[in-house]
């Protein structure tokens, strides 16, 4: 397959690509400059320079491929406008050809909920509340394949802004990492390479629509998280924290979501597409994988 993919330099985007080339696959990335270009084709990737605010020409892009996986986002308030750009674009290159478009959402639009699954009421705090409305217009299409990934945390490769995060908490006076709120709250995730790999699947299996809710299954809580990553950060241990320190911390949005008490098994990925994550968890990745190994 030719698979147009949007933010193929980002952490995740550049594992799909890496998986999506590893495994055959031919790559049109849709970068923004000639610098991603080239890194880009250093890749093995077809790079196209393109604004996704350009319709027709981002139709022209699309319309060569047989899919599309969109991960680009900016991170900020103008994320729902480039999500909706691409969309519509999609929906004009794609018609009725039945051609797959993969749309990553997170797993913080269901709020607080130990047992997620694709049937589990979206509750999205106030930071993501827009997601819900596009990913709802792209299931709506009968014409390609809509597709809706919902990532718990990624992690690995020494890489990811949670893990970052929580490598990066403020000390105690003792030395020890200072958990996000309480600590009990659950946080599920999964691995990168794990995430692409799922990426992967749902684009080569023609059955496969919907929403895929996708986690690694074992769902700790952020203080076992901080215990872990304390020690590749090199600090003696953890200690707990409180809301209020955590809103400081990261401003309210942020922390609402950091607050969440989530968990998932993933069912739907495993049964119906045969998905299994390989990788280790966070918990062991902080205490003896690539996150140690960084520092």
């Amino acid at each position: 397959m030719n698979i147009a993919l949007t933010g193929s330099a980002g952490y995740i985007g550049s594992h799909v690509l890496a998986e999506l080339v590893a495994r055959g696959h031919e790559v049109t990335a849709a970068v923004r400059n000639d610098t991603e270009a080239e890194s880009a084709a250093a890749r093995g990737a077809a790079p196209v320079v393109v604004d996704l605010y350009d319709r027709p020409a981002l139709v022209k892009v699309l319309s060569n491929t047989d899919g599309a996986v969109h991960l680009a986002s900016p991170g900020d308030e103008t994320s729902a406008d480039l999500d909706t750009a691409v969309l519509d674009a999609a929906i004009e290159a794609f018609g009725a050809s039945g051609k797959p478009f993969v749309q990553i959402s997170g797993l913080w639009i269901y709020g607080d909920n130990t047992d997620i699954d694709e049937a589990s009421p979206i509750n999205a705090p106030a930071m993501v509340a827009w997601k819900e409305p596009i990913q709802r217009r792209l299931l709506s299409q009968t014409g390609m394949r809509g597709i809706v990934v919902v990532s718990s945390v990624a992690y690995g490769d020494a890489g990811g802004a949670i893990p970052g995060a929580l490598l990066g908490s403020p000390r105690d006076d003792a030395g020890n990492l200072v958990m996000v709120g309480g600590g009990q709250q659950h946080w599920s995730n999964v691995h990168v390479a794990d995430l692409a790999a799922f990426f992967r699947r749902v684009l080569e299996d023609r059955t496969a629509r919907g929403t895929y809710v996708v986690g690694n299954g074992l769902n700790p809580t952020v203080s076992e998280l901080t215990d872990a990553a304390a020690v590749a950060a090199g600090a003696p241990g953890a200690t707990a924290g409180s809301d209020a320190e955590a809103r400081s911390r990261f401003g309210d949005y942020f922390a609402q979501v950091l607050l969440l008490d989530q968990g998932t098994q993933a069912s739907r990925a495993r049964i119906e597409l045969g998905w299994e994550p390989t990788h280790p968890g966070l918990i062991e990745e902080f205490r003896t994988g690539s996150y140690r190994q960084e520092r």
